[in-house]
């Protein structure tokens, strides 16, 4: 009875009535989301969600994006589709502070020129296609004044290759609206790395290269050597081959980082640079090693400044005299691709260039997360500095290695809680013992023994501490400090060439030490939540199937897709060749060349668009033919298989009540 009334005009109403409402509710429920991805990729960080959700004032975000242009071009669609759904999700996140503008900028259209007042680039595909546009903008309407955009940033073109960094370029965007000052780095260094005097050429020595691009990317302040305090007006502190820091400086700079001060850090067991120095004639030290005894560990590091890390793996060949063939230099590493983590400081390099370096791994009781950013191979050894401080030829060390089977770390975040490294307050210096002006001589002893009592040193006075007011004993948060085991990597001659053009400095990239820096700065200039944004993975999940099929359809056509592009050429060369003939005057025969190499102009640009819309076509038919598989033939066999079991069940039963 209950069936019938179900599947009655009424039941079937009502069911149809209330299936709307459903749907219609769900709707209205924008944040009540469902990932079913194997790595959450529709899933946002909590970082980011506290970012957008602490937004006090409401941001535009303008995604320029050429959707007709790019419409002939399905992995275009695709990704543009993946930024959107991104941008959504964040927009969702935001409780209303985020809007959501996507525009098509077609040619000649006040929506271009709107994208060229932002920076957008227009970007060609290919040869003979359309440039289209692929930028975000966010911008501030608050600060918007007589037609004018106000504050705002840009990502001029969201390169498909850093896909797995969308949510952080895109958190990044809206914090840098949000505070638009520029970042002050803190520079605290041994070396001459902002330019000084070198004692072996007595002579001033010009800033290295990587200053001069972190100067113009950035506000730097060089400190002192003792400093006490860091100021808060500094955001990030770039510590490079920190060597004999007094206390006072050690514990500004362990209070700088528990408070939320960012830092990225250089050690290194042997400086090159020093070396190189010293070997001139320009002075020696009693070593070439730098370290921030105390502090490592407390930031839950284990770094040992005599121990330097060789590979025969990554070891770059050097030449030693003109004419002699290279050796491969083992405490010279050459870090590829495979060498660095999927970060955003380091996941896009391509090569580094290290020198003498050292390990880092993590203390197990520490707190903090350690994540490797730079790696060697397996092929490694970890040997003394006297090997390189005073060493003339790098065979030695092919004759002294023995591989220990062994990865080392040689660059490092640090984030998580971290305790300090004076849990008693800041050392004091002790001051000198008073001098006694006029007292009275006292009478030589004869006795030997009294005599030498009289002579002993007086004892090292101990040292002593003070608690100040603002003293914090553990970080107020999470820190972020990010440690490199080498400092030689930012010499110029481990990484560039620079010249002089016109009186500027062009400095010329043979390795991604720069960027690196660079990539570095960028991200610990933001906020904490936004440091702790990791990379994720990609939404392209290809079948190989489905790709060697696009593969064979795309070999098959682009053979001819490039004969019609050199007939074209040709074609072109030849008709302006006749242009420049009859530039006094044309003859009947040239007039019906060129009349023919116009039809055939006209002719090979109809092939190439037939052969580019036949590619596309094909790769949409095995999309379709995807679709319609997962949508439909899965879902159809799952209804047979259940209609199935449940008609066996059925017979079962019946079978079962006639046996009784």
């Amino acid at each position: 009875m209950k069936n019938k009334a179900l599947y009655s005009p009424a039941g079937l109403a009502t069911v149809a009535v209330g299936l709307i409402i459903v749907i219609t509710l769900i709707s209205l429920l924008p944040r009540l989301r469902l990932d079913l991805t194997q790595q959450n990729l529709y899933t946002l960080s909590d970082a980011t969600r506290d970012i957008v959700s602490d937004l006090d004032r409401p941001l535009e975000l303008t995604f320029f994006y050429s959707e007709e242009a790019a419409s002939e071009v399905p992995q275009v669609r695709t990704y543009a589709q993946r930024v959107q759904e991104m941008l959504r999700e964040i927009v969702i996140a935001s409780d209303g502070m985020l809007s959501l503008e996507m525009i098509d900028p077609e040619p000649f259209s006040a929506e271009e020129d709107l994208a060229t007042a932002y920076g957008i680039q227009s970007v060609p595909l290919a040869q003979g296609r359309e440039s289209v546009y692929f930028g975000v903008v966010a911008s501030d309407p608050s600060t918007a004044e007589d037609g004018e955009p106000g504050v705002y940033e840009t990502i001029p073109l969201i390169r498909p290759d850093q896909e797995e960094f969308l949510e952080y370029e895109f958190a990044r965007l809206i914090t840098r609206v949000i505070d638009p000052d520029p970042t002050v780095v803190g520079l605290i260094t041994s070396l001459d790395i902002d330019g000084g005097f070198n004692p072996a050429t007595n002579q001033a020595s010009r800033a290295w290269a990587v200053m001069d691009t972190v100067r113009y990317m950035y506000d730097v302040e060089r400190l002192q050597l003792d400093v006490e305090e860091i100021g808060e007006n500094i955001d990030i502190l770039m510590i490079v081959h920190p060597q004999d820091l007094p206390e006072q400086t050690l514990y500004a700079i362990d209070q700088f980082v528990l408070r939320g001060g960012r830092a990225i850090v250089f050690v290194d067991p042997n400086s090159d640079t020093q070396t190189q120095i010293a070997m001139s004639g320009g002075g020696f030290r009693d070593t070439m090693a730098s370290d921030l005894p105390g502090l490592l560990e407390a930031w839950g590091v284990d770094y040992n400044p005599e121990q330097v890390v060789t590979d025969s793996e990554l070891a770059l060949y050097v030449t030693l005299q003109a004419g002699q063939r290279p050796v491969a230099h083992y405490g010279m590493l050459g870090i590829q691709r495979e060498g660095f983590a999927d970060d955003i400081v380091s996941g896009q390099l391509e090569v580094m260039n290290m020198s003498s370096t050292g390990s880092l791994s993590p203390i197990e009781s520490a707190s903090t997360t350690f994540d490797p950013l730079i790696q060697t191979s397996e092929q490694t050894m970890l040997m003394a500095p006297g090997f390189f401080s005073e060493m003339g030829d790098p065979t030695l060390l092919i004759d002294e290695f023995e591989s220990e089977n062994r990865r080392h770390t040689l660059a490092a975040r640090v984030s998580g809680p971290a305790q300090t490294a004076f849990p008693q307050g800041v050392p004091v210096e002790p001051e000198p013992a008073p001098v006694t002006i006029g007292a009275p001589a006292t009478e030589a002893s004869d006795d030997p023994l009294s005599a030498a009592e009289e002579t002993e040193e007086p004892a090292e006075a101990e040292v002593t501490y003070r608690m100040p007011d603002s003293h914090l004993s553990e970080s107020d948060g999470d820190i972020a400090v990010i440690v490199v085991a080498d400092s030689d990597v930012l010499a110029d001659r481990m990484w560039a060439q620079s010249q002089q053009i016109a009186g500027q400095r062009v400095i010329n990239a043979f390795a991604s030490n720069g960027d690196f820096m660079i990539n570095a700065l960028d991200n610990l200039s933001g906020s904490t939540e936004l440091v702790n944004i990791r990379s994720r993975g990609r939404y392209a999940r290809p079948f190989t199937r489905v790709l060697d099929l696009q593969r064979e359809a795309d070999e098959r056509l682009r053979a001819e897709e490039t004969r019609l592009l050199e007939r074209l050429s040709q074609t072109e060369q030849q008709l302006m060749a006749l242009n420049q003939e009859g530039s006094t005057g044309i003859s009947p025969e040239q007039e019906a060349q060129i009349e023919q190499f116009l039809q055939l102009q006209l002719e090979t640009r109809r092939e190439l668009r037939d052969v580019q819309f036949r590619l596309n076509q094909e790769i949409d038919r095995l999309g379709t033919v995807l679709q319609i598989i997962n949508t439909w033939l899965i879902p159809a066999l799952l209804i047979i298989v259940v209609l199935t079991v449940s008609l066996l069940k059925s017979r079962r039963r019946r079978r079962f009540a006639h046996a009784r």
